[in-house]
């Protein structure tokens, strides 16, 4: 034993363990010993390419102020006209409105155990993967999954929604 095991989950990773606990859901939370704020510190953390990341981006719909999640593969940006023609006009959403819309700070949003329910697309980018790790409600904190548990998970349609890469 080297004692991280010793050491309380902050919140919000107890959250999604739970809820990933609740589902059945064979990948319990990982705690990893530097940030993975980003999907590149994420991937070169976990050993794996940026693709597996499956980055959580929180946008607010205007008409509403309910947040959107768009599950995306780290190695891609999100077309943010693709969102709004599928959920309505979306704008940016700040750090504040992040954690009071999910509970989790930007850097940690989990796809799932948020404090409010999301609208939720997952980008079909993310299925050229066999296995994908998302943050786990902390900066620190990723769970592994398939892409086909993001579906189970949070019931989310998957979607076309990041931008067409140039060829050059």
């Amino acid at each position: 034993m080297c004692g991280s095991e010793l050491q309380p989950l902050p919140d919000g990773v107890r959250r999604v363990a739970e809820v990933l606990q609740s589902k059945g859901h064979a990948h319990a939370p990982v705690m990893l010993d530097n940030s993975a704020r980003t999907a590149q510190e994420a991937a070169d953390a976990l050993g794996i390419t940026v693709g597996q990341i499956a980055k959580s981006i929180i946008f607010r719909r205007k008409s509403d102020d309910v947040a959107v999640l768009v599950i995306t593969s780290g190695d891609r940006r999100v077309d943010e006209k693709k969102v709004d023609a599928i959920v309505g006009k979306t704008g940016r959403a700040d750090a504040d409105f992040v954690k009071a819309a999910t509970g989790f700070t930007i850097g940690g949003v989990s796809p799932v155990a948020h404090a409010n329910k999301p609208v939720t697309l997952i980008d079909r980018e993310l299925f050229r993967f066999d296995v994908i790790w998302a943050a786990a409600g902390h900066p620190n904190g990723v769970f592994q999954l398939a892409p086909a548990d993001l579906e189970k998970l949070t019931g989310a349609p998957v979607a076309d929604v990041v931008k067409v890469e140039s060829q050059a």
